[in-house]
């Protein structure tokens, strides 16, 4: 059991004997004084099915499945099937586009500390490291007078992510993005 305003995303909740991996959390602050804190989760049923919605007090025990993380590797494409190798035991996972889409901006076949979550035998989503090193493909160019100011320019990673870089960056580098707040740390 887990209390609801310990909750993260990608824990596994079990609701009625279906289990459900969270894929977001809202949090809704109360306008009167000695209001209990609301917790809106959103999840999807583990291996596919129904969506899952429900509003949690942030005291309510909320009751969790263990998790096991493997250390995992970007292997290819197949449609809309992501394939990720196992880095101890080489066995293969397939994870659904649908079901990784927030996690594919940071993800590419040199990306190293992903692990996959796993429940039982069944792979239900990947964890990412706090941060990855992209190459930029494009953005405007760099000015002659660039200071390290606060000055940005939006680049494009070679993911697709845009981002809000310094303006003395230029095409071709590689800068280390954080993947929580989806922004520009420093030049890799």
């Amino acid at each position: 059991m887990t209390r609801a305003s310990e909750l993260k995303k990608s824990d596994v909740i079990e609701v009625n004997g279906t289990l459900y991996a969270i894929r977001q959390i809202e949090v809704q602050s109360p306008s009167a004084r000695g209001a209990a804190t609301l917790y809106r989760v959103k999840a999807s049923a583990v291996g596919g099915g129904p969506k899952f919605e429900e509003r949690f007090k942030g005291d309510e025990d909320v009751t969790t499945v263990e998790l096991l993380r493997r250390p995992v590797q970007f292997s290819y494409v197949d449609g809309d099937d992501y394939i990720f190798m196992d880095n101890e035991d080489f066995s293969q996972y397939l994870l659904k586009q649908d079901d990784i889409s927030d996690e594919l901006a940071f993800i590419t076949e040199d990306t190293e500390g992903v692990l996959a979550l796993k429940v039982g035998e069944t792979v239900i989503g990947l964890e990412l490291p706090a941060s990855v090193v992209l190459e930029v493909t494009e953005t405007s160019p760099a000015m002659k007078a660039a200071s390290a100011s606060a000055r940005t320019k939006p680049a494009t990673l070679n993911t697709g992510l845009v981002v809000q870089v310094p303006e003395y960056i230029v095409e071709g580098e590689k800068v280390r993005v954080n993947t929580a707040e989806r922004k520009f740390m420093s030049r890799a």
